[in-house]
């Protein structure tokens, strides 16, 4: 089990070890989805529903629709901040219809996949251009929206925490959210 900082590499390693057989996983983790493939190709087994297309903010939509379609399985959705940020209506939706879904935001705290895709096209942004990537002003409060959608969270800053969450999120039943602030 990963213990200290929390990175994604942690929190990709403790969902690799933690998630039961036969769970469904879907990623849209975006800049941490190649580090959780890796980690998953030596979890136990199951589904891995991936980002589709070059679009963003599937996860928890998709996560919706697992949940209802096999509902004697865990879910878990590793979710990045900005993009789930697109759909976060869903949380409210797995709340009303009790899903076993739990979803892990990735908090980096930036549109980071835009940022890359904005690098990709060479495109020159100023200041203004690169705070509109930024996720700080206002910051977004993944443990406090879901709670208002009726979704159990809790916040995670160590590797300890996590574990110890995500842990316990696997156990219970129901929706669950943890933001790890990566």
């Amino acid at each position: 089990m990963p213990t200290g900082a929390l990175d994604a590499a942690a929190v990709a390693r403790a969902i690799a070890r933690l998630t039961p057989e036969d769970a469904i996983v879907v990623d849209e983790a975006l800049t941490a989805s190649q580090t959780l493939q890796a980690a998953l190709a030596h979890a136990r087994p199951h589904d891995h529903l991936p980002l589709t297309g070059g679009a963003i903010g599937d996860g928890l939509p998709t996560t919706v629709g697992a949940a209802v379609a096999a509902p004697g399985r865990k879910v878990v959705c590793a979710q990045a901040d900005g993009s789930g940020a697109y759909t976060m209506q869903a949380l409210w939706t797995m709340a009303r219809e009790r899903l076993d879904a739990t979803v892990v935001v990735f908090a980096n705290r930036s549109y980071a996949i835009l940022n890359i895709e904005v690098d990709r096209v060479g495109a020159a942004l100023g200041a203004k251009g690169r705070a509109l990537l930024d996720l700080h002003n206002p910051e977004l409060n993944w443990t406090r929206i879901a709670a208002d959608m009726g979704v159990e969270a809790s916040r995670a800053t160590t590797a300890e925490q996590f574990v110890q969450q995500f842990q316990s999120a696997m156990v219970g039943h129901g929706p669950r959210l943890i933001e790890a602030v990566i």
